[in-house]
């Protein structure tokens, strides 16, 4: 096993940066996922990691190693694609241990591989088939079982789970941190999705636009937000983003009646506009007369998504708990404890602390 580092890395395409100057460690052993909007560059730093793009500037370190340049082949990693890419001509058991064949490695020394790897995924009952009588998790799983046997140092995925459904999403999911567990393998996986990266990370890195906006431990990320951007990305359903004006000692917001949510943080002088953040899970409803008004309800059996519309125009949204007994159109009151709101600068999107 071990660890990744990256320095000041750089990914150029012509006249065009993508990648700004990265630096991260991910320690040995370490389950870190790059999460972002698309186009943010979170796959192409994975490709720069696999060797698959060229790195324009800066280091890559795997352990003790600069691979900065060095052959994909000869990094000692193994890459799971958001395709299969599977031979449907061969079986899973073929599909599985082809690397090694390829590679000239003794017969019962790929059965002793891809036998383990099949133990490790329950594959084994699946050896015989070939790609198309299996499910599209078992599909992945495959492909999966084909980077174990090559006993790679770090694991890459790259947007793995994005072709299942809903239900083998989860599935998956379980399994791959199942499979982090049980090995104890480096691993570096890309998501768009952030309950993803939320439920199978050690750490999480937030990137735009090819920068790295905030590295931290899922729930640092949504405790401590360093800015709206990570605030507005981290959480789900998402944080509510208000206008609020500076006072002393407190915060004005508008689409809450003008009420005045006293806070210690540094604030900029009086007058200033300053951005709120409230967290659904943070908020309730009551069926009591204001200018705020229930438009829509979206109800998940256990809790439900309240969709509010302010006088401002501003949108909240309230996650409640069990089923309400409140129609679209009823006017409402939204109460939230007021330690719980973060502030921002209007323009900066800082945090303000």
């Amino acid at each position: 096993m071990t660890g990744v580092t990256l320095n000041k890395a750089i990914k150029r395409y012509g006249a065009t940066q993508v990648i700004h100057g990265v630096d991260l460690t991910i320690e040995d052993g370490e389950f870190c996922v790059f999460v972002g909007p698309s186009g943010c560059g979170k796959s192409t730093l994975l490709r720069m990691i696999a060797g698959l793009e060229e790195t324009s500037d800066g280091q890559i370190h795997i352990g003790a190693r600069d691979v900065t340049h060095m052959d994909p082949a000869a990094r000692g990693v193994a890459m799971v694609f958001q395709t299969y890419a599977l031979y449907p001509h061969m079986t899973v058991e073929e599909n599985m241990g082809f690397g090694l064949k390829m590679n000239g490695v003794d017969k019962a020394e790929i059965k002793r591989k891809v036998d383990g790897a099949s133990k490790i995924l329950k594959l084994d009952d699946y050896l015989s088939r070939k790609p198309a009588a299996l499910s599209g998790g078992q599909r992945q799983r495959v492909a999966i079982g084909r980077s174990i046997v090559r006993g790679p140092e770090v694991f890459l995925f790259d947007e793995p789970l994005s072709n299942l459904d809903a239900e083998l999403r989860v599935d998956m999911r379980v399994e791959i941190a199942r499979l982090h567990k049980e090995l104890g393998t480096t691993m570096i996986y890309v998501t768009h999705d952030q309950v993803e990266a939320m439920t199978l990370a050690d750490k999480i890195v937030v990137l735009r636009a090819g920068y790295i906006e905030q590295v931290g431990s899922p729930m640092d990320l949504y405790k401590d937000p360093d800015n709206k951007f990570v605030a507005g990305f981290i959480g789900s359903p998402a944080m509510n983003f208000l206008r609020g004006v500076a006072e002393a000692g407190g915060v004005k917001v508008p689409a809450l009646a003008d009420r005045v949510i006293p806070t210690t943080v540094a604030l900029p002088e009086p007058g200033s506009d300053v951005t709120v953040g409230i967290r659904p899970q943070d908020m309730d409803l009551t069926a009591e007369p204001s200018a705020l008004s229930l438009d829509i309800r979206e109800r998940l059996g256990g809790v439900a998504y309240d969709y509010l519309t302010a006088p401002t125009g501003e949108r909240l949204i309230v996650e409640t708990k069990g089923d309400l007994a409140m129609e679209e159109g009823t006017e409402v009151t939204v109460s939230f404890d007021e330690t719980r709101a973060m502030f921002f600068d209007a323009e900066s999107e800082a945090r303000l602390r």
